[in-house]
């Protein structure tokens, strides 16, 4: 009897050891979130515990969800616990949202926090996107970090200009995903002035009023597409450059001047062996001449042999050749000029 009324007791000890120790290890727990309860209760942001028990076994920073509703809430934005605990499992950045949302409610821009959420896991910082549209931010143009300070445009004139502008630009919220980015607002804007100064007559009209270039890029519509809205476009320098119309003609000139010598140069050879082709054709008709010429005698030998050309003809023909000579070496030595005719023509020199 006295050992089952010891058995009792041994166990009723263990019981309450037991419940002792459940009892404050379940006040240790609610001691964990019992703060941040009280916060979120005390602010409206209502966050139950058994949701914040909930984020711990699932291994989210119940904590910062906590902070980041209590702001959310005391800056009068709608938002679920749910909500920022499904970004916080995206892989999110919820700091940057919430300061986001925050931001764009205060400027009194809409914003929701899907939106913020879907502009964040797309990879772009919603903050600084909410910044820059509450304060607009000022691009070079050219960017300088890319080796090139001015943009060289032409006038119709000639004459080179160098001008560099900076543009003032304002975050698109509602174009931040999938819109372009600077560097399309950077190289429409470059286009835009490259093209109004070659649009321009003189390059004295641009100096005078830069204002052109600015008002000409600005009705152009750049920035569509884009994740910026263009607030303004100023020319910050513009200085002259070379006369590229005088050196393209001066190097059109030296082009024009090298085709004439070599059109020159090609008639001059085809003149060349025009010449040596008639100065052979000259020795040909020579030796044809002579070979004419040795055949002569023969004819006559044969004409006599034949009986076509009598003895007699033969001596009266030389005699009238030898008359013919006299009379014409007396021509030419009484200064007459009368070329003397001989049987065979002169060599040449």
């Amino acid at each position: 009897m006295l050992w089952a009324q010891d058995s009792s007791t041994i166990i009723f000890g263990i019981v309450i050891v037991v419940l002792v120790f459940i009892g404050l290890a379940t006040m240790l727990i609610l001691f964990n979130f019992m703060k941040l309860y009280l916060q979120a209760w005390l602010t409206g942001a209502h966050v139950k515990m058994i949701h914040m028990i909930r984020m711990k076994l699932c291994n989210v920073d119940y904590g910062l969800v906590v902070k980041q509703k209590i702001a959310l809430v005391s800056a009068s934005v709608e938002i679920n616990t749910q909500q920022i605990e499904e970004h916080v499992l995206a892989r999110g950045n919820i700091q940057r949202v919430a300061m986001a949302v925050i931001a764009a409610k205060k400027a009194g821009i809409s914003l929701s926090w899907q939106s913020a959420a879907a502009i964040d896991l797309a990879g772009r910082d919603v903050y600084d996107a909410v910044r820059c549209s509450v304060n607009p931010k000022v691009i070079d143009c050219p960017d300088p970090s890319k080796g090139r300070q001015t943009l060289d445009g032409v006038c119709k004139n000639g004459i080179q200009l160098k001008a560099r502008a900076r543009v003032t630009v304002r975050t698109k919220l509602d174009r931040l995903v999938g819109g372009a980015t600077e560097e399309t607002i950077i190289a429409r804007v470059g286009e835009g002035i490259v093209k109004a100064i070659g649009s321009a007559e003189d390059h004295s009209i641009v100096l005078a009023n830069p204002n052109l270039i600015s008002q000409a890029v600005l009705h152009n519509a750049l920035d569509s597409q884009t994740a910026f809205e263009i607030v303004s476009i100023d020319v910050a320098e513009i200085d002259v450059g070379q006369n590229v119309g005088a050196n393209l003609q001066a190097d059109q000139a030296a082009a024009d001047l090298r085709v004439a010598q070599a059109n020159a140069e090609k008639r001059r050879a085809l003149a060349v062996a025009l010449a040596q082709e008639n100065m052979a054709k000259v020795e040909e008709n020579r030796a044809l001449v002579l070979q004419a010429e040795s055949e002569i005698p023969r004819s006559i030998a044969h004409a006599i042999k034949d009986g076509k050309l009598g003895v007699m003809d033969f001596y009266n023909m030389k005699n009238l050749q030898a008359d013919t000579q006299m009379r014409v070496a007396i021509a030419g030595s009484a200064g007459i000029g009368v070329p003397i005719a001989t049987d065979r023509p002169e060599k040449p020199t």
